[in-house]
């Protein structure tokens, strides 16, 4: 079972972090996340990807299994009957789904977009289960997804503020109609 899945800069800061075994409190929480990243920063980048981490909050044998890609490490926590190249290539899925959906993913897509980042991970990961692998697949209902967001905006309301009791858009604040001139109002 995946435990968690958690992005974080060289820094240290979190740019995505999902427990699938529960954490309670959120300083447990961060605690997590500093042992994870502090177990995987220190590794030079030509070790092997995978570690037997320390983790208190989920128990023994815990893997990190990672892939350090620019400024960003991608962390998958899993217990010890996953398998670790498996986990990696899924790693990899996560990381090429992201890189279609952003054109080249890098930390601001992650930081301004977390709820695209947040609906892809749910195509391919759910409750610690993997659902999906196959990265057509993945970026079909990610596709799917788009339209129906682009669909639901052309039918929203207007800017202004909504419809009025008469069937006309309103002004905004204080009633009334508006000119489509900012400030000017009409009769």
């Amino acid at each position: 079972m995946i435990r968690g899945v958690i992005i974080v800069n060289n820094h240290g800061k979190p740019r995505l972090v999902k427990f699938y075994q529960t954490v309670v409190g959120e300083e447990a929480q961060k605690s997590v996340i500093q042992r994870i990243f502090q177990q995987v920063a220190q590794r030079p980048d030509s070790f092997c990807n995978y570690l037997e981490g320390i983790i208190p909050e989920w128990g023994e044998g815990t893997k990190l299994i990672y892939r350090h890609y620019a400024t960003l490490y991608f962390v998958f926590a899993v217990d010890s009957q996953e398998s670790d190249l498996g986990i990696l290539d899924l790693v990899q899925v996560f990381v090429e789904a992201l890189d279609k959906c952003f054109e080249n993913v890098c930390e601001l897509d992650l930081i301004f977009h977390s709820d695209k980042v947040h609906y892809v991970l749910d195509e391919i990961i759910m409750g610690g289960m993997v659902l999906e692998t196959n990265i057509n697949q993945i970026l079909l209902a990610i596709n799917d997804q788009n339209r129906l967001h682009a669909a639901s905006n052309k039918v929203g309301l207007p800017p202004s503020g909504g419809i009025s009791a008469h069937g006309r858009p309103s002004g905004g604040v204080g009633g009334g109609g508006s000119s489509g001139i900012p400030g000017m109002r009409t009769r």
